[in-house]
């Protein structure tokens, strides 16, 4: 197993700075082979890649994660176990949020996941105007308390939020949140709070859905449903869009592409660790490939991405910020993170 960079969350949970994606089953990115799924998970362990990244409304994710938990316990023991840290999210529809309706809600991602406790539960709500969020994080708070979760954390809320919440005195481990070369809205205000409060910040998108690769050096733009046939690939070509467009684009990934070879790693590697290099950043979440063919490239740009000697030169810096500098700002056009999930 390789030494994979870790990050220790304020509850005291390690968990590695590259974190194991497991949206792509969840259905928005086409069917999902259950049994080679779990199987797939092995290679990331493996590889040193230990923390898996979930959600309650990611299809299958949690029992996906349950199976491999229970294969592990069933064939190895004692010290050859290795650990294996599980981040899920509760992600609530409108509704009362009293006590039983959230702990429902956590027994029902346990059971999934068959585990006795949640490593990390990320609170996700949609709309701020309704306050029963802050009902919810008061029993998730006091669930904490008790041991039913180690790490109490947030998804996509924003600075504001963030800080409202933490003035509650309800304690935050990390908020997870869209941070790329392509959007950098983290900077502008969030980095600074989470700094200042031990608040890690967990993101995706950092590889634009793939979009960050050598795949698209050089290319025309795609524009058709076959050509953008992901979720992530159509979700992060319109955050491209409103950024700067595929011409701009091109000269990032003409700049990466550069910095890569000064480097001998990816353009994926390059893109990655600029984010991990990020103030407040504690790690960046990575899309598996579970089941799909090409995983064992994509493991081994995760690992070289966090590698210490992987130093993005003085350089590499200024060819890449000279893209991005004439780039769109985010933040007026969408807001702060999360605004994008929120009218």
């Amino acid at each position: 197993m390789s030494r994979v960079p870790t990050v220790k969350l304020s509850g005291g949970l390690e968990i590695c700075r590259i974190i194991n994606g497991m949206w792509q089953v969840s259905g928005a990115h086409g069917a999902v082979n259950t049994a080679k799924a779990v199987e797939a998970m092995q290679n990331y362990v493996d590889a040193g890649l230990t923390t898996f990244d979930m959600a309650d409304i990611y299809g299958p994710a949690e029992e996906i994660f349950g199976q491999f938990n229970s294969q592990l316990k069933s064939t190895l023991s004692g010290k050859d176990i290795p650990a294996v840290q599980s981040l899920t999210k509760y992600v609530p529809r409108p509704g009362p949020m009293d006590r039983k309706v959230v702990e429902k809600a956590l027994q029902h991602s346990m059971t999934r996941m068959q585990v006795d406790f949640l490593d990390c539960v990320q609170f996700h709500w949609w709309d701020y105007r309704d306050k029963r969020y802050l009902d919810a994080l008061g029993h998730l708070s006091d669930l904490q308390q008790e041991g039913v979760i180690r790490e109490l954390a947030l998804t996509n809320f924003d600075t504001q939020r963030l800080e409202e919440i933490t003035n509650r005195g309800i304690r935050i481990s990390s908020n997870q949140v869209q941070y790329s070369l392509i959007d950098q809205r983290p900077a502008a205000r969030m980095e600074q709070f989470c700094l200042a409060n031990n608040i890690q910040l967990l993101t995706y998108g950092t590889l634009a859905g793939g979009l960050l690769s050598e795949r698209y050096v050089g290319k025309a733009e795609p524009k058709s449903r076959a050509e953008l046939d992901t979720a992530s690939l159509s979700k992060y070509k319109n955050v491209i869009d409103s950024w700067g467009g595929w011409r701009l684009f091109q000269e990032l990934l003409v700049a990466l592409e550069t910095a890569a070879r000064r480097q001998g790693c990816s353009v994926a590697s390059v893109a990655t660790r600029y984010v991990l290099d990020r103030p407040a950043v504690g790690g960046v979440i990575v899309g598996c490939r579970l089941g799909v063919a090409g995983a064992g490239q994509h493991i081994s740009d995760s690992v070289r991405s966090c590698s210490p000697d992987l130093l993005l030169t003085a350089e590499d810096h200024s060819a890449i910020e000279a893209v991005t500098r004439r780039s769109r700002d985010l933040m007026a056009l969408i807001g702060d993170c999360g605004d994008e999930y929120r009218s």
